[in-house]
């Protein structure tokens, strides 16, 4: 027999409900419209519980709740709708609030397994208040400017091939092309500085092609310099234009690493940013959660693949020159010959060619990534072609043949074709996937899906390098370069991780899903700053905040009642339940709870005392005017709401300024300005007017509306 779960039993008690007002609908047939239209919902409710619908079923219920109630003969169906509404908000936001009073309480206020499974969200202390971790981190905003230097460049280069009668069509020219180029166009994309391109033409070449028409290509994007002669110019990405770069890449920055942190479930963690740095603010005391968060924000996750350009040994020559001074090569460099397949003959048969790279082996106690940094300074001194580009593959190798364990050895070299054939803006989706072939030993591999654009170059570009091969590069380390064995269609690829220890591989390859699926970084971001602020800081807050916001509120609802009398009690109800529902709120928006929010808070309950205080002086004038109970309370609601309205519409203008401009601590106190001042709408104005009538309904005529 199953066991019976909360669902079955839920499911069961909707189902009764259903019944019941089933039969009291043909018993009471003055309400049978409202009673059967509740036994639908109910039953709604039970499907909705037994297909495991939380949200569904709670909704449905509150609906089928409201409709029995209608028929209750209490007061009038106004009233009664309007108390239904109450119920209803209060209902949902303790539903809200449960798992988070269970959590701080520490198990002392008990919450049902079935309501944390479902109710997912949680009210939590911020850093002042709970302690954590700052993180700053430096966008290179040069690196952004660089970028688009760079297509620049390559629409420059591209642009110069029709010029000169080079190439025609929209397909992008061939390599050979790109090659007749250089012999008539020198262009130059330097490291430093980021926003220039040189272009000096050579002699033969014909200045005059250099005209308008070339020009008004790049006109709104770059400034430019020519010598008199008409052979030698600069081009300079505009301030304007680089202005802008910058303030999106950090802008860009902002909100991929605030996706990032939301695959990681982080959600009480705030990302703001303050000129070109990144700010992250992480509460808790968890060292490895953090460790983990510097992992996968500091991934810029620039993913590119690019042709090996195997026909040429550049290394060799790099080896030669060497030869006559071995003092200039860094510790444990040494150069490695290896055949490399370079495409198919006429006979498709495949070419071969012996190329040269160097391998830099890891010193003793050396870290690995000093190791890469030595390889790539001594690769920035050496005289690269035009076009071409080193790139560096980690080496390991396996010391546990059983668990397949691997250290990290050294760093390699291939030389590679700088232009990126496909880049991780043509990536649509990105998943950690297990090896499915045999012996694959529970390895994992990482399975790209292209935009439609990006699969059409991908199946082109492996049709024309069959048996070429091609690397993809993660961050600027090249993570493999396989062989294309064969024309790829359908727009996937898959990244393999280059460790044999399934365990690395399976934590390598969720990372590399998340920071894939979150976006690439556009430009690479640095650590500047690390603060670690320790929980004894908001004890003490904690503490302080929570006796002066008791002291407070206890006089503040002790004076209502004194001077107030029994609509005192109400106006004390209805800040208490402001209160509550600020809090429901907040918490299913999965918000930190900070010292600006607390004060936001106080801030919100005195407007909700004030709102008490204008509808009962309003009261107090029209009773003292003579007129009954009922009339006096209808008419105070009405002529305060006016006024209320006015010092609310205040509130929201100051609370919507201070989100859209703040920073931190300030957005925090906004979002708490503006929750509360809709909860003091309603607790001040539809909360104690349903109490105001129900007592005065029993006043009667001739009652006394006691207000102090």
């Amino acid at each position: 027999m199953p066991p019976i779960t909360t669902a079955l039993v839920l499911t069961g008690v909707f189902g009764l409900f259903a019944l019941v007002c089933v039969v009291l609908g043909f018993a009471v047939r003055g309400h049978r419209v409202a009673l059967w239209l509740a036994a639908v919902l109910a039953a709604s409710a039970a499907g909705a519980a037994w297909v495991n619908g939380f949200w569904a079923m709670v909704i449905l219920a509150l609906l089928a709740l409201t409709a029995a109630f209608a028929a209750v003969p209490v007061v009038d169906l106004n009233w009664r709708m309007r108390a239904a509404l109450n119920l209803s908000v209060v209902t949902l936001g303790f539903l809200a609030l449960w798992p988070t009073f269970n959590g701080m309480s520490g198990g002392k206020f008990p919450c049902p397994a079935y309501v944390k499974e479902h109710v997912t969200f949680r009210l939590v202390a911020g850093l002042d208040l709970r302690g954590g971790m700052r993180l700053v981190y430096t966008v290179d905003v040069e690196e952004a400017v660089k970028d688009k230097r760079d297509h620049y460049y390559e629409d420059m280069r591209n642009e110069l091939t029709r010029v000169f009668g080079l190439h025609q069509g929209d397909e992008r020219p061939t390599e050979e092309t790109y090659q007749k180029l250089r012999d008539k166009v020198e262009l130059e994309a330097p490291r430093r500085p980021a926003e220039l391109i040189r272009m000096k033409l050579k002699p033969g070449a014909d200045p005059s092609k250099i005209d308008e028409r070339f020009l008004e290509h790049f006109r709104p994007e770059l400034s430019y310099t020519r010598s008199q002669d008409g052979h030698d110019w600069e081009f300079r990405i505009r301030s304007s234009v680089e202005s802008g770069i910058r303030e999106r890449a950090v802008g860009q920055a902002r909100e991929i690493i605030n996706r990032r942190i939301d695959e990681l479930g982080l959600r009480e963690a705030a990302v703001s940013s303050r000129d070109e740095d990144i700010i992250v603010e992480v509460p808790g005391e968890d060292e490895k959660s953090f460790a983990n968060i510097r992992d996968i924000i500091s991934q810029t996750a620039r993913l590119e693949f690019k042709l090996l350009d195997d026909d040429s040994d550049f290394m060799k020559t790099v080896r030669e020159k060497s030869s006559a001074s071995p003092d200039s090569l860094p510790d444990g460099l040494e150069f490695v010959s290896e055949q490399a397949p370079v495409g198919l003959d006429k006979s498709g048969d495949i070419k071969h060619n012996l190329v040269t790279y160097a391998f830099l082996k890891k010193g003793d106690k050396e870290p690995i990534q000093h190791t890469l940094e030595r390889l790539k300074e001594w690769a920035a001194t050496l005289p690269v072609p035009p076009d071409r580009e080193i790139g560096f593959e980690l080496v390991r190798k396996t010391v546990d043949q059983v668990s397949l364990k691997e250290e990290d050895v050294g760093y390699r070299t291939y030389l590679l074709k700088s232009r990126a054939e496909v880049t991780g803006d043509q990536v649509r989706d990105a998943a950690a996937q297990p090896e499915q072939g045999q012996g694959a030993l529970g390895g994992w591999h990482v399975a790209l899906t292209f935009t439609e654009q990006g699969g059409r170059i991908f199946e082109r570009i492996t049709a024309d390098n069959i048996k070429r091969r091609f690397a993809i590069i993660l961050d600027g380390r090249i993570e493999s370069a396989p062989v294309i064995q064969t024309r790829i269609p359908g727009g996937h690829a898959q990244i393999t991780m280059g460790s044999s220890d399934p365990e690395a591989q399976l934590q390598s390859a969720r990372q590399l899903e998340l920071v894939l699926r979150s976006g690439a970084l556009p430009a690479p971001i640095s650590p500047s700053n690390e603060q670690r602020i320790g929980p004894s800081l908001g004890r003490d807050s904690i503490d302080l905040g929570v006796q002066g916001a008791l002291g407070g509120s206890a006089l503040v609802l002790i004076f209502m009642v004194i001077y107030y009398n029994r609509a005192g009690f109400i106006a004390d109800i209805a800040v208490i339940m402001n209160l509550f529902l600020q809090l429901a709120i907040l918490a299913s928006f999965g918000a930190s709870m900070t010292l600006p929010g607390i004060a936001g808070l106080a801030l919100t309950i005195g407007m909700s005392v004030d709102v008490n205080v204008l509808i009962n002086e309003r009261i107090r004038e029209e009773i003292d005017l003579g007129k009954t109970p009922r009339a006096a309370v209808e008419i105070g609601y009405k002529r305060a709401f006016s006024a209320i309205f006015d010092g609310h519409i205040t509130s929201v203008i100051a609370g919507v300024v201070l989100s859209q401009y703040g920073t931190g601590p300030i957005k925090g106190f906004a979002a708490a300005l503006l929750v509360g001042v809709v909860c003091s709408l309603f607790t001040g104005v539809a909360m104690t007017r349903v109490m105001f009538d129900l007592w005065v309904r029993f006043l009667g005529r001739q009652g006394r509306l006691a207000l102090g």
